[in-house]
């Protein structure tokens, strides 16, 4: 399969995980992402020249799902100063005395920069779902007990990031969510491989093996915060990452394509004066001493 239908990754209409595929294989999949991030990095260019829109690409999905080694390789063409890649771990004690999305905030990418989000603010309702007791970490006023993380709380929650999505979807921002649905069975191959392998021990946490026991839990969060949070603004894509060249394909691919599609984004024009001298200009150059 060389060619594949974008939009069939993209969540328009409530899905379930299950149902989904893990694994797509496309043909040439390393040789068509060379080709693809080459455009891209030339479109970045023309979007940092146009300084409109901020791009920001937000990856989701269970340990050794690939997101590191997607960023490497689909973004390989930028220009570094034209991308900006945000991991966000554990909350630090800073970022705990502010409210839960504020470090996301302060990270957003500025106009004509495409920013990164590896793991994203959806750990706020993932993670935290899981693990319900994280959320006294907050401090939060309202919140003295776990009893108090109910599903109201959780409805909230999702309203404010719903909203502060579409705040900065409204002010220029062109989001891209991107979760790498990998199956458990691949998990398990690749935690091995981490744990045979002496070059990759480093990779590994015990914790890994806590979290791959939630497994299901984690599938159920996962569909009901794609599910309440994929909208026209902001849109999930569901991309099988259990072949990783073509998971970073059909992600290179559909940002490309879904930029090209904006006829605004190109390089401003010089001001008519401005060009009307340029041959002038270029005298003055050749004719220094």
């Amino acid at each position: 399969m060389k060619h594949t239908d974008l939009n069939s990754y993209k969540v328009t209409s409530k899905i379930q995980l299950h149902t989904l595929a893990n694994k797509v294989v496309i043909d040439d999949a390393e040789k068509e992402l060379k080709r693809v991030r080459k455009k891209l990095g030339k479109l970045q260019d023309t979007l940092y020249a146009h300084g409109k829109y901020a791009v920001l690409i937000c990856l989701q999905g269970m340990d050794t799902s690939g997101k590191d080694s997607l960023i490497r390789e689909v973004f390989k063409e930028f220009n570094v100063r034209g991308v900006e890649v945000h991991s966000f771990k554990v909350p630090t004690a800073l970022e705990q005395k502010h409210d839960y999305l504020w470090r996301h905030y302060i990270a957003l990418p500025a106009r004509g920069k495409f920013g990164v989000f590896n793991r994203t603010h959806y750990e706020n309702v993932l993670v935290t779902r899981v693990h319900p007791n994280y959320i006294l970490g907050e401090h939060l006023p309202d919140v003295t007990s776990v009893n108090a993380v109910n599903e109201a709380f959780w409805d909230k929650r999702f309203e404010q990031i719903n909203a502060f999505e579409k705040h900065i979807a409204d002010n220029g921002t062109l989001i891209f969510k991107f979760f790498l649905n990998l199956s458990k069975d691949e998990q398990k191959r690749r935690l091995l491989r981490r744990l045979e392998k002496q070059e990759k021990n480093w990779k590994f946490s015990p914790g890994d093996l806590k979290e791959r026991k939630l497994w299901d839990s984690y599938q159920t969060y996962y569909e009901d915060a794609i599910n309440r949070t994929s909208k026209p603004h902001a849109p999930w894509y569901i991309i099988p990452a259990d072949d990783k060249p073509s998971a970073r394909y059909i992600v290179a691919q559909t940002i490309y394509k879904t930029l090209s599609g904006y006829s605004d984004i190109v390089e401003p024009e010089l001001e008519p004066k401005i060009k009307a001298n340029l041959d002038a200009y270029k005298e003055e150059l050749n004719n220094e001493s």
